[in-house]
């Protein structure tokens, strides 16, 4: 069953939740992990895609992109319907929850204090708990 993992930031902007996103990648990325990031469409894709190249002056994180021709990364940028062959850390940016998420082991939903994302959040908690997946919530606000 999959894991799921609530990461609360006590930033209140959509930027610091793609920078978190960035790190937590990179993190994992160094384990050896293969990571799916889930985002809603293609201009929010381009964005996590910038983040990814340019959230740390010293370090990147080598990542391919839906829609650009693939480098066979451990991370993957996503926005459509599928998610390849991943199944190990879907790091979920989307509004929605990926009707795949459940064939991953792992699931990361950053929370940041903007109002929209505050909602959209606490609908995943509900959807995943009143299913009984386990849920792990991680306070990093202090």
């Amino acid at each position: 069953m999959t894991r799921v993992d609530f990461y609360v930031l006590a930033d209140s902007t959509v930027e610091r939740r793609l920078e978190f996103a960035c790190r937590l990648a990179q993190k994992a990325q160094h384990m050896g992990t293969r990571i799916y990031i889930a985002v809603d469409d293609e201009a929010q894709a381009k964005q996590m895609d910038q983040q990814l190249w340019s959230f740390r002056p010293e370090s990147f994180v080598p990542h391919d992109c839906e829609g650009e021709a693939p480098l066979q990364s451990l991370v993957s940028i996503g926005f459509g319907e599928d998610c390849g062959d991943h199944h190990e850390l879907l790091i979920n940016l989307k509004s929605t929850i990926p009707d795949y998420f459940s064939r991953f082991e792992r699931l990361a939903e950053i929370v940041c204090q903007e109002d929209e994302v505050l909602t959209q959040t606490r609908e995943h908690f509900t959807f995943y708990r009143h299913r009984g997946y386990p849920i792990h919530s991680h306070d990093m606000r202090s």
